[in-house]
């Protein structure tokens, strides 16, 4: 009897985390830190930009990519979904994780402020 009604919650269940799994196919969502053995190199900023602990422009910055410097990109320069933003004269929610190659602190920056897309 108690297999029964527990049967219809499992089903559920399983459905509901299929559905959150296709839901977040197109870029990723920024939750951990990419992988920075592949990526791309050599990419210049457009603007200075502040290089970040999250996807977020409230987030801690932790370091400056200069215009005009080049740097890194992680994980072969995969877009990230974080919180929108509206700069170097573009609104969107695609972040990259990398940094400058003047630093060794690698971060979250706003796609748009790259020329890398």
């Amino acid at each position: 009897m108690k297999f029964r009604l527990l049967a219809p919650a499992v089903a559920f269940s399983a459905v509901a985390l299929v559905g959150t799994t296709l839901a977040t196919g197109g870029t990723a969502v920024a939750a951990a830190k990419p992988d920075c053995s592949r990526g791309i190199t050599n990419v210049p900023a457009k603007e200075t930009v502040k290089v970040r602990t999250h996807a977020k422009l409230s987030a801690t910055a932790v370091g400056q990519w200069n215009k005009g410097k080049k740097g890194y990109l992680c994980n072969d320069g995969k877009f990230y979904s974080g919180q929108k933003y509206k700069l170097c004269g573009k609104t969107s929610t695609k972040w990259l994780y990398g940094g400058p190659y003047s630093s060794n602190k690698r971060g979250w920056i706003p796609a748009a402020c790259l020329k890398w897309s």
